[in-house]
């Protein structure tokens, strides 16, 4: 009775074993594709327009020194600007997502940009800067503590300024539709990862539905922009991203100046 017992078990397993593996191998294979396109789904990139800043619509900015459009020689040159309803080196009021926004420590502060490079903070109103010689543009404006521009008719300065002899070769007009590029900038950490700011400034024009727009290309995702307006950036994978900005015009054509199109890389760790 026993080795009847042991020999039907024994079939029995043999039955599973054949069982198992005459399985068509195609399930197989279907199964690791499934766990590949997993692992290499791109993350989802949104953008949402920011709301939660207090206007400073009265705050303003007035560029003193150089008081002129030329500067002798290239070298350290001073600056110096009056601010107006607006304190440097505040912090901020942060209301509803401001609070979750990458923020600097010195509060509020100037956003100088020289040739729609990357700016530099300033949180007096007077600071040496070094300059080449040619023909550069400045174009600076009043920055909360977490980074974002103020944007009023009086907030900013745009300027043409000529550094020892002059030369030009890139095709900016600041009277005409420019763009300067603001946010986001260098390395984020952390929580500050999770929600980038994505700002820049408009000189001589507004965006609307039917008019100028700015497209944002972010790691290669397309995002149309129809208001003047801070945006934030979220579901972005740790490593480089790269955002890219063009100011349209109502056909979407890149509109002319040599500032309307540019692409900047940043870097977010943990």
């Amino acid at each position: 009775m026993k080795i009847m017992n042991v020999k039907i078990f024994g079939t029995a397993a043999l039955a599973v074993v054949m069982a198992v593996s005459c399985q068509p191998k195609k399930a197989e294979n279907e199964e690791v594709i499934v766990e590949e396109m997993e692992t290499t789904t791109p993350a989802t990139i949104t953008i949402e327009k920011f709301e939660d800043s207090p206007a400073y619509a009265n705050s303003s900015l007035t560029m003193t020194k150089p008081s002129g459009m030329s500067v002798p020689q290239a070298g350290e040159i001073d600056f110096s600007f009056e601010v107006g309803d607006y304190e440097l080196g505040a912090q901020t009021e942060k209301n509803g997502m401001a609070a979750n926004l990458a923020n600097s420590g010195n509060g509020q502060h100037i956003h100088f940009i020289v040739d729609n490079g990357p700016y530099s903070a300033h949180y007096e109103p007077e600071f040496k800067k070094e300059m080449t010689a040619g023909t550069h543009y400045v174009v600076a404006f009043l920055s909360r503590s977490y980074h974002e521009s103020v944007k009023n008719p009086n907030s900013f300065v745009a300027k043409k300024i000529v550094v020892g002899e002059s030369s030009d070769d890139m095709n900016v007009d600041l009277e005409k539709p420019t763009m300067i590029y603001s946010r986001p900038k260098g390395e984020y950490s952390g929580a500050d990862t999770e929600n980038l700011m994505l700002d820049f400034f408009l000189l001589n024009t507004t965006l609307s539905e039917s008019g100028n727009k700015v497209r944002a290309t972010i790691n290669g995702q397309e995002f149309m922009i129809t208001e003047w307006a801070p945006y934030i950036i979220k579901g972005l994978p740790k490593g480089e991203a790269t955002i890219k900005l063009e100011l349209l015009d109502a056909d979407g054509n890149l509109i002319q100046g040599g500032f309307n199109e540019v692409t900047r890389t940043v870097t977010l760790k943990d």
